[in-house]
């Protein structure tokens, strides 16, 4: 228990570097090009997550997780395939809030767009941490 509350520290630490450099693509994307909503969104939105997802691999790999697997190949094959249905989930969770639901006025797009971004975290985070830990970086010996 131990063990998995020190890993999900790690796992959160690393978490907090990914969503730096998520944010910061997808707010340097949306400076940019002047559009926070509508079909641009969720591209900058998916783009930024897969540049953060090649960070948080090297990392939970090297730190968190500690995987001293030979099979590099097969592991990031399992790292790819459940990161992709945790980009799903958040890219479609930010979607469903930046375009579905109607921004408050008071709010600029580019606060919703963040909004709605954070709040897709939450979702994808323990979908992420439960399929690493057991399915990805999961070598029984």
């Amino acid at each position: 228990m131990v063990r998995t509350f020190k890993q999900f520290v790690r796992f959160g630490a690393v978490g907090v570097s990914g969503t730096i450099i998520d944010f910061g693509i997808l707010n340097t994307l949306i400076y940019i090009t002047g559009h926070a909503s509508g079909v641009w969104f969720p591209l900058f939105k998916g783009a930024s997550t897969l540049i953060a997802l090649v960070n948080s691999y090297i990392w939970n790999r090297k730190w968190t997780f500690r995987s001293q697997n030979d099979a590099k190949a097969v592991e990031f094959g399992k790292f790819f395939v459940v990161s992709l249905i945790g980009l799903g989930i958040n890219v479609g969770v930010a979607s469903f809030i930046v375009n579905i639901i109607p921004r408050p006025v008071s709010f600029s797009p580019q606060l919703w767009a963040n909004i709605g971004a954070a709040s897709a975290i939450s979702f994808s985070l323990i979908w992420n941490f439960l399929c690493y830990k057991f399915v990805v970086f999961n070598h029984k010996k």
